[in-house]
């Protein structure tokens, strides 16, 4: 398929020029003034927050039709909107609410599955299409040029956490085309241009991670742990935060389910997922599972990394699968001798992923670790969340002691991502 000619990115809804970013900028209103309701509502959600009444306003709104929703930018503005309604409304009290009205849940149902998504805020919903820009020449590697559409807290500290993994997603779009063209090369076996392809991804880990690093400028830990974090859970293994059998989805007259989610992470980015299918980095950590999935996981099914690509649109996740088909990068670097440009090549972008991964290891422990330490901002009311529940595992433990801290996609945090980068740096070898 990759090496076909009909092979085109946008069949996987993938922008040559920005990845899995949107080709254009998305939708910062909803256009038709049908929804201006919910836009309403979103607008002024830092504030009904700060002053309690958000659940009072979600309450209010009227069941709307989805059927004015046109265009692929108007369903996605729409699930950004429903999505963070959703957050706000369930975290957006002293103790979490674990039934969802119609007016939120009817259309928020409809819309995630056109999108071929999950009823709760994913990485999509919170970054790959909650961003604008002052101009549209603006870059968008550059995070100081980007902004939310919306936001939770109103804070600067919330925007740059987003916006640093926009402008990491903007990076990777010539990652991404990199290594499109090396799985080409090495279906020729052209080992000089597979070297030099494979030396300048390893330069793109290392941009992302200074990227990354950027976090510490602009978002200050106590504010992302204690104002932030709990709107960012999902409704998954979230019975400490005051969530013990999910969310209930009310489709009025009677009808609803209860239902289960992993909350917004970073292992739902395809980008990252896609870096591990091109070197054969396998991952086989479970992350957490409930106790229903406990019988499949002792059995080694459907691993943390694996289940998060239901929590990616459907293009890119078929994007994935595609790639995963075409991945050839690491048997032909492991069939050439140690010492060869080929294989110094592939073992030196696997070390480099892995040494991204390790600077995610510092942020996390730096952001949500230690911060669990640390006294609220001044202005954070007192709730049941992610944060009272994590502060109440780490209370009387030192500071390095992180088992059982839950990360917002519902997983055991560090262990996971303590063996997320160790799968990763295994997939070099330094032996024939």
């Amino acid at each position: 398929m990759l090496l076909s000619p009909d092979f085109s990115l946008d069949q996987y809804e993938v922008s040559s020029r920005n990845g899995f970013l949107p080709d254009a900028p998305p939708l910062q209103c909803l256009p038709d003034s049908y929804y201006a309701s919910w836009e309403a509502v979103a607008q002024d959600l830092t504030e009904s927050i700060r002053n309690g009444t958000i659940r009072e306003a979600v309450d209010s709104l009227p069941v709307l039709s989805t059927s004015n929703l046109k265009t692929t930018p108007e369903w996605r503005r729409a699930y950004v909107v429903l999505s963070y309604l959703t957050h706000a409304y369930v975290w957006g009290g002293e103790t979490p609410k674990d039934i969802l009205p119609p007016a939120i849940a009817v259309p928020y149902l409809e819309v995630s599955k056109h999108l071929e998504l999950p009823p709760v805020a994913t990485y999509a919903a919170l970054n790959l299409w909650n961003f604008y820009t002052t101009s549209p020449n603006d870059d968008l590697t550059c995070a100081d040029n980007l902004h939310v559409t919306l936001s939770y807290t109103g804070t600067k500290d919330e925007e740059w956490f987003f916006m640093i993994s926009v402008a990491m997603e903007a990076r990777g779009a010539q990652v991404i085309q990199l290594m499109l063209d090396t799985i080409q090369a090495v279906s020729v076996g052209d080992d000089q241009r597979i070297t030099a392809y494979l030396h300048q991804i390893s330069e793109g880990f290392n941009e992302l991670a200074r990227i990354l690093e950027r976090m510490y400028e602009k978002n200050q830990p106590a504010v992302f742990f204690h104002q932030l974090r709990p709107y960012l859970a999902g409704s998954k293994n979230m019975a400490s935060a005051g969530l013990p059998s999910g969310l209930f989805y009310d489709q009025g007259n009677g009808k609803g389910e209860w239902l289960q989610y992993s909350g917004g992470s970073n292992a739902q980015s395809s980008l990252i997922q896609t870096f591990d299918i091109f070197l054969g980095v396998e991952h086989t950590h479970m992350g957490n599972p409930t106790k229903a999935e406990l019988p499949k996981a002792k059995m080694g099914k459907t691993p943390y990394i694996q289940e998060m690509r239901n929590y990616m649109p459907g293009g890119h996740r078929r994007f994935l699968e595609m790639f995963t088909r075409n991945a050839n990068v690491r048997q032909y670097a492991l069939s050439c001798k140690l010492g060869t440009p080929v294989r110094d090549a592939y073992n030196a972008a696997v070390m480099a992923l892995g040494c991204f991964r390790d600077k995610h290891i510092q942020i996390v422990t730096r952001y949500i670790i230690m911060a669990a330490k640390m006294p609220p901002p001044a202005d954070t009311p007192k709730r049941t969340n992610l944060a009272s529940s994590t502060q109440t595992v780490m209370k009387d433990s030192d500071e390095k002691v992180s088992a059982g801290v839950s990360g917002t996609g519902g997983t055991d945090l560090i262990p996971f991502l303590k063996q997320t980068r160790d799968d990763t740096k295994a997939a070099a070898h330094y032996a024939d």
